[in-house]
């Protein structure tokens, strides 16, 4: 039996199965998301009613298991429908994911300095007419059905839920049990379904070894992301990214608060090594103190560039891969051998939500705001310093110790761990104060 998958948070889904690296900069390392499980990524190009999402596979397991039904606002045409490359996505990832920087403090003795450590077209035969038949006999209409890359898409009306659900039931998808209500409100909004399965054979001509990110672009006033039917028989929480990318500025939920998490926190040295698990527990504990029901900041940025940067910003070229028709390539310049223009006139958001059937009964709905605001989720390490002293530092020593004392606050307080047990992971300036270094002889001799 086929049975659907988790896909970018879309929602008639069913799971089937259920260290950073520093570079030479102050970046040391990111909250990417491969630092929770079941995590789902959704991209969501958006410029007035136009809209462009690309859906990142989390899919483990036979390929020809994979399956997964989308509701779509409105009807959807083969050109309309792509398979991308998944090497964007990561990059995406890596440019907006919340980070940590590192400072280090200068001889005490002299000028206080902070340094900055700153990726066919084939068509599907029309479905048979059996095919046909059976579904009109259950008020379904197979509108559409094209192959796109690896992946046979059936573009699908219904008249009612009861008949979309069994022709699904009949033709080997899975589907939870309490669906009929949800499915309902989507016929009610006039809402289509985009159905999507591995074609194998496809597959293995292509050789591609893991399912690419379907794409779908339409025009619809709705800016609407669906997640109610993939909560309806999930094993607990799932983790769900939204990557907005827009000409105006940042973008927010309507129907649920949205969140910007703290940032700029100082915090103590010893988390340079535990940051995925900081950044778990901060994320839990945020996540609790919103009784659940929030939608999380954690990047709102101009494209063009980045401070810190964890990954370089996507070229023109990626950009467009993930829909944003309204900046150019670089092809010609390439061919040119000039230097790739900077992205222009693009905005992102990075949206994060743990949500469940409890908290979250309705779908995600977005808009558009004109605040172009810089924000990141950004935590900072700030090293004292340790090597001989020149001087007498002890003031500077006591201000360390009173330093690292409030960051062992704030890392309680974000976290909930025990202060007790931060404070015996700390190495207190106080307890490793570096040896004073004996004056220099020649100036005993000229004082």
């Amino acid at each position: 039996m086929k049975i659907l998958i988790s896909i970018a948070a879309a929602v008639l889904t069913i799971v089937i199965t259920t260290s950073a690296q520093a570079f030479c900069g102050f970046y040391v390392a990111r909250a990417d998301t491969s630092l929770f499980n079941r995590a789902s990524q959704v991209v969501l190009v958006r410029d007035e009613n136009r809209t462009v999402i690309t859906m990142a596979n989390d899919f483990e397991g036979e390929v020809e298991d994979f399956a997964v039904v989308v509701p779509v606002p409105t009807m959807i045409e083969r050109e309309q429908i792509n398979v991308g490359d998944r090497a964007v996505i990561k990059h995406l990832d890596a440019y907006t994911s919340p980070r940590l920087v590192e400072y280090h403090d200068s001889d005490p003795c002299m000028r206080y300095e902070l340094r900055e450590r700153m990726d066919m077209d084939a068509s599907l035969p029309a479905a048979g007419q059996a095919l046909r038949k059976a579904a009109r006999s259950q008020g379904v209409t197979i509108e559409a059905s094209y192959t796109v890359g690896e992946y046979d898409i059936l573009i699908l009306s219904a008249a009612q839920s009861d008949g979309l659900i069994r022709w699904l039931n009949d033709n080997g998808y899975r589907i939870p049990k309490g669906a009929k209500r949800v499915v309902d409100s989507y016929l009610k909004q006039d809402m289509r379904f985009f159905v999507a399965k591995v074609n194998v054979e496809e597959q293995s001509k292509l050789g591609y070894q893991y399912l690419r990110p379907l794409q779908v672009a339409y025009e619809s006033n709705k800016f609407m992301l669906p997640i109610r039917l993939g909560t309806l028989n999930a094993k607990g929480k799932q983790e769900l990214y939204v990557y907005a990318l827009t000409r105006t500025g940042r973008v927010e939920t309507t129907n649920y608060r949205t969140v910007k998490l703290p940032t700029n926190t100082e915090l103590p040295e010893f988390v340079q090594s535990e940051f995925a698990d900081f950044y778990r527990a901060m994320f839990h504990k945020q996540t609790e103190a919103e009784n659940g029901r929030a939608v999380f900041l954690e990047y709102a940025w101009d494209m063009g560039w980045c401070d810190p940067c964890a990954a370089d910003p996507l070229s023109a070229k990626e950009l467009r891969q993930l829909g944003v028709f309204w900046v150019n390539d670089n092809a010609a310049r390439d061919a040119r051998r000039i230097a790739p223009a900077p992205a222009q006139n693009v905005f992102v958001t990075r949206l994060h939500v743990r949500y469940d059937r409890e908290h979250f009964p309705e779908d995600l709905v977005f808009q558009e705001t004109g605040d172009r605001q810089n924000y990141q989720g950004r935590y900072v390490i700030r090293h004292p310093w340790k090597g001989a002293t020149g001087c007498d530092a002890t003031e500077y020593f006591a201000e360390v110790r009173q330093r690292q004392e409030r960051e062992a606050q704030s890392l309680a307080n974000l976290t909930g761990w025990d202060i007790g047990d931060i404070r015996g992971k700390i190495k207190f300036a106080d307890d490793n104060r570096p040896a004073t270094e004996e004056e220099p002889w020649w100036k005993r001799i000229w004082g």
